[in-house]
């Protein structure tokens, strides 16, 4: 029978969606819904890059042989679909920002030119600065006259300008000129009379092109962007792991199209020209504005002391215990704690690192980095601890996608500072956010551990909503230590028969089956007229088993309530999913976390890590869930996960005075 599912791109798409409503809501201040702009042009650009590639071929695949992808391929139709909501959507993104920012933006007293750069008294500013420093980032290339065809790099932005010798103006040629990532996107224009203008660089380089093209007509000018497949194969790693991923990088950059944005107002004989040039497949060009590359909206200029057009500045509150104990360490072996992010301050996971630093009784230290922050604080805390004489063992998950750069750099610096790397499992990537300190007490040890829903990145840590938690509890630390015993063997899971795992859940071990038996608990329960609930907050959830029994669950009678940021592949609406509700959350801060709660009968068992229930987190990767066994902190998961059911919209304000309320 089949398994009714939402298709997992369209369901990503609506998510985007919510992120361009939070621009068009007046409730929110000005500079953000700027910054929600900016979101949804990125996210808009990766999922080009990542997922319009498989759209692509399996568009093909199935034009050729309608059976052969299988039955988790997209339907024949979905490119179609994908299309015309990318393009619904694109049309209301130029009615926010044209009929309502812009608005706005001139009510504060700013303007933003979009188009040409009308004042006159402006004109001196813009051309001293295109002559003194714009113009020596240019680099004109004449595709007309290019027996080799050019390469642009990928989501670059270019202007394609057509042009005639003046001495032979019936004779056209076609110019690519760059407009320079390395300069500011936008030029604040003060003015005598205090008004704030701001130009695009794209505007300065079209009203001087006269500069760059002497003794030439120039006709018109028409931006473009070319995106490129970025979802490469890192699975199978052989020799030196390092290179071969900065080899990988560098193909990435070179992938094949999956979308030529132009210039809707471009004529069709152009758009020809260049899809020959840029060997472009009709499919993937994408008709759009005057202007590309909109996520850079995140970098707009704002006058100095503008009221109200920022969100409040905001205040995480000190873990109390934590930040009375003089020693982090001895806390935690004294009782678990557990922060709430970004609403918590996040010292106390960099004092963890920090401290097993220096304290001259650690003798051993074990960590998972999947996303490391440019500025580690607890890369360098890793490195100390090396230099001090200290056992350090880092797995660097080297396929984390477009951070695989950073990731290295700062692996080189760890490995000679002596610490101890383990790279990826072919085939296989590391997700769990773990760390464990070994200290000796004479003839034994002591062992404090963290495990997170999200990175240990004090970057995003402002801004992602997260649980992190301390515990030295025996057997989850112990389990921790086995878990980085399997990770330093780097074998596939099935290879490796020494991990009985009793309090973590681990993906590829036991993951699955615990969440299946849970699932199967509650249902065996409401059959027996028990109360039965589960409750679980993801940020994605697409993998086919795990959505039928929740559909088993809901028909079974089993209370259900999701919280489900971005792709949910699970229909709601439908018989088999009566029972089921679901929660999407889109506000200020990008609800990251993982929390797991089954009801049974009155004695929950409550879950946090970094699974979401998606294919490739269940089946492809290792993932680390933990069990929260203290009282209070179980209630603190409890009552924040309430607060998202019973308020989306509100969610996050109510959960910002709970956590200032609790400590």
């Amino acid at each position: 029978m089949a398994i009714p599912l939402y298709n997992r791109d369209l369901s990503w798409l609506s998510f985007n969606y919510r992120v361009l409503q939070m621009a068009a809501d007046p409730q929110v201040p000005l500079y953000e819904r700027i910054k929600f702009l900016s979101i949804f042009s990125s996210n808009l650009d990766e999922f080009f890059r990542v997922r319009m590639p498989a759209i692509l071929a399996i568009n093909k695949v199935l034009e050729r042989e309608p059976d052969a992808a299988g039955e988790e391929s997209p339907a024949p139709e979905t490119l179609q679909e994908v299309m015309d909501t990318i393009n619904r959507h694109q049309e209301e993104y130029g009615k926010i920002f044209a009929g309502m920012v812009l608005p706005a933006l001139k009510e504060k007293g700013i303007t933003l030119f979009y188009g040409p750069v009308p004042a006159p008294e402006l004109a001196a500013r813009t051309r001293s600065y295109f002559q003194s420093t714009v113009q020596a980032w240019l680099q004109p290339v004449w595709l007309s006259q290019r027996h080799k065809k050019f390469f642009p790099e990928n989501n670059a932005l270019y202007l394609v300008v057509t042009v005639s010798p003046q001495v032979t103006p019936d004779s056209q040629e076609i110019v690519l000129v760059n407009i320079p990532s390395g300069l500011k996107r936008f030029m604040t224009l003060d003015t005598p009379d205090r008004q704030f203008h701001i130009a695009l660089l794209d505007d300065i380089i079209r009203a001087h092109l006269p500069y760059l093209f002497r003794g030439y007509i120039i006709h018109q000018s028409y931006g473009i962007k070319l995106t490129r497949n970025a979802e490469i194969d890192m699975d199978e790693m052989k020799g030196d792991v390092l290179e071969e991923v900065e080899t990988m990088i560098r193909k990435r950059e070179l992938g094949v199209p999956t979308r030529f944005l132009y210039d809707a107002s471009m004529p069709l004989s152009l758009r020809n020209f260049l899809a020959s040039q840029f060997e472009v497949a009709d499919n993937e060009m994408v008709p759009g504005g005057r202007y590309h590359n909109l996520k850079d909206l995140a970098d707009l200029p704002m006058p100095a002391g503008l009221p109200h057009a920022l969100y409040p500045k905001a205040h995480p509150v000190a873990q109390p215990e934590a930040a009375a104990a003089d020693y982090l360490l001895d806390l935690i072996q004294r009782r678990d704690l557990l922060l709430h992010l970004p609403y918590a301050q996040y010292d106390p996971v960099l004092r963890f690192f920090s401290e097993a630093a220096v304290d001259p009784d650690v003798e051993e230290i074990y960590v998972t980095l999947y996303r490391i922050a440019s500025g580690s604080q607890i890369a360098q805390a890793l490195i100390s601890a090396a230099q001090n004489g200290k056992t350090v063992t880092v797995f660097v998950e080297l396929k984390a996608r477009f951070d695989e750069a950073n990731n290295i750099r700062w692996s080189k610096r760890m490995k000679e500072a002596g610490v101890k790397l383990i790279y990826s499992i072919p085939g296989m990537k590391v997700h769990a956010k773990t760390a464990l300190v070994k200290r000796r007490r004479g003839y034994r040890w002591d062992y404090s551990g963290l495990i997170a829903t999200g990175n240990f990145n004090e970057s995003t840590a402002r801004f992602y909503t997260d649980h992190v938690l301390f515990t030295s509890h025996a057997g989850i630390t112990r389990e921790m230590e086995l878990l980085f015993l399997y990770l330093q063997s780097r074998e596939q899971p099935m290879a490796y028969h020494f991990l009985q795992f009793e309090h973590l859940l681990v993906a590829q071990f036991n993951m699955l089956t615990r969440f299946t038996d849970m699932i199967d608990r509650e249902i065996a329960n409401v059959q027996k007229g028990l109360p039965a609930r589960i409750t679980i907050k993801i940020n994605n959830l697409q993998e086919k088993a795990m959505i039928a029994k929740l559909y088993e669950a809901s028909q079974a009678g089993v209370t259900v309530d999701l919280v489900v940021r971005s792709i949910n592949c699970l229909q709601t609406g439908i018989p088999e999913s009566e029972g089921i509700r679901v929660v999407r959350i889109v506000d200020r801060y990008l609800e990251h976390a993982r929390v797991f709660i089954f009801h049974n009968n009155g004695q929950e068992e409550i879950y946090m890590g970094s699974a979401d229930w998606m294919n490739r987190n269940l089946h492809r990767r290792i993932e680390v869930c933990v069990p929260v066994y203290n009282t209070t902190l179980r209630q603190q998961l409890k009552d924040i996960v309430s607060l998202q059911l019973a308020d989306g919209h509100q969610a996050q304000q109510a959960i910002q005075a709970y956590v200032q309320n609790i400590v």
